[in-house]
């Protein structure tokens, strides 16, 4: 049975774009490709790690598309680095491990990147290679808090 979660305390931000902003080109597929920086606060007691989740339900797909899947941070970390620093890579919708930035169809309109953070209430050993359902499959009963940021992308060309 899962448990209510408390979502009012863990807070998700990051120093490249604030909340319903524009996500900057160096972190969408046609820039740099990096995962931007995230910093998380707010966490609360009993976490024993992190896991992150990237997706885009706009994207024209049956389930939207996941940019990035990444798990096995610590308890005590208060963010990932530029680029996701020693996470564990999870497989984006493309099959490939790591980050994918954001690449909607040109025209498309502008779409949402849900930026999930998980606090894992036990370390779990995961390995390498988890997509997105996979990953929350397993966590489901050990999240005790999540929060989220909304990233923009729009492809006008």
């Amino acid at each position: 049975m899962a448990q209510n979660l408390n979502v009012a305390d863990l807070t998700l931000r990051s120093p490249a774009f604030s909340n319903h902003e524009s996500i900057p080109r160096r972190h969408a597929q046609d820039g740099e490709n990096l995962a931007p920086p995230l910093e998380w606060s707010g966490v609360p007691d009993g976490t024993k790690a992190f896991a992150v989740v990237v997706h885009d339900p706009d994207a024209p797909l049956v389930d939207g598309y996941t940019h990035w899947v990444a798990y096995g941070i610590p308890g005590d970390a208060t963010g990932l680095p530029e680029g996701g620093g020693d996470a564990v890579a999870g497989v984006n919708s493309s099959g490939d491990a790591g980050y994918r930035g954001p690449a909607p169809p040109p025209g498309h309109g502008v779409h949402h990147y849900y930026f999930w953070v998980y606090a894992l209430d036990e370390e779990i050993d995961l390995e390498p290679g988890l997509d997105r359902r996979a990953l929350l499959e397993r966590i489901e009963d050990r999240v005790i808090e999540q929060a989220r940021l909304i990233g923009l992308y729009e492809n006008e060309r």
